[in-house]
């Protein structure tokens, strides 16, 4: 079963271009108030046990792709094909504890649609914000609302390292980003395609971080190759 995990005050309309490809696929819409990533993975798991699925093609955006992962932490053998997607294994470090509490105040003190309005446009490549996909995608965080953002930002910074379980990783893996993304940029997924073995590396010209809203030609295209190489059971 395909599945599309989505990231950051983020649910199904994130991935309106792959539900039109791939119609048979799934997105998750949402991981409600949960504020670990073991939490989300459980609650993917749980999802496909209701719809009988028991190999499972995961496709994780930024905060999806650790979803995706902790999944293959707890399910190992449920992971068929493993997409990682605009996103990092490395745990929350240096900065990002206090760029993160910086937007969370933001909304705190001047409202949910000032955060979004700060922390949305550096996602999305210059050329790309300007278009009717940006609104709706502006629209969708708005509805998210501050409580799942501060809920997720918990499960972000306490997030644990993912290096140990990519070297053990033998299933097909899709590691895709933009070209232009700068939260997480092409050299961070060439270091995650380089540890996995049977990995196939993906920079997306002219692409930010909501890569599948940016090019979702060029990103379907890429599951459908994805989609395509063979996997165990």
């Amino acid at each position: 079963m395909l599945m599309f995990l989505p990231g950051l005050i983020c649910d199904t309309r994130i991935f309106a271009a792959q539900q039109s490809a791939f119609p048979d696929g799934w997105v998750l819409d949402g991981y409600g108030m949960a504020d670990t990533l073991t939490e989300m993975a459980r609650i993917v798991l749980a999802k496909a046990d209701e719809r009988g699925a028991d190999k499972l093609d995961l496709f994780g955006h930024s905060m999806g792709g650790r979803v995706a992962m902790e999944i293959v932490r707890l399910a190992p053998d449920r992971v068929r094909r493993l997409a990682l997607v605009s996103t990092g294994i490395h745990p929350a470090g240096g900065k990002e504890p206090a760029q993160r509490a910086a937007l969370q105040q933001i909304g705190y003190e001047d409202g949910f649609e000032a955060l979004v309005d700060t922390w949305l446009p550096p996602m999305v490549a210059d050329a790309n914000r300007d278009t009717p996909a940006y609104t709706e995608m502006r629209e969708m965080c708005l509805s998210n609302g501050q409580a799942v953002f501060d809920a997720q930002i918990k499960a972000l910074l306490n997030r644990a390292p993912f290096d140990d379980l990519l070297a053990g990783l033998t299933c097909p893996t899709l590691v895709m980003t933009g070209e232009l993304d700068a939260w997480a940029p092409p050299s961070q997924h060439e270091a995650i395609a380089a540890k996995a073995a049977n990995s196939h590396l993906v920079i997306v010209p002219g692409a930010g971080h909501m890569i599948q809203v940016e090019a979702p030609d060029a990103v379907n295209a890429a599951i459908s190759d994805w989609l395509a190489m063979p996997a165990a059971g």
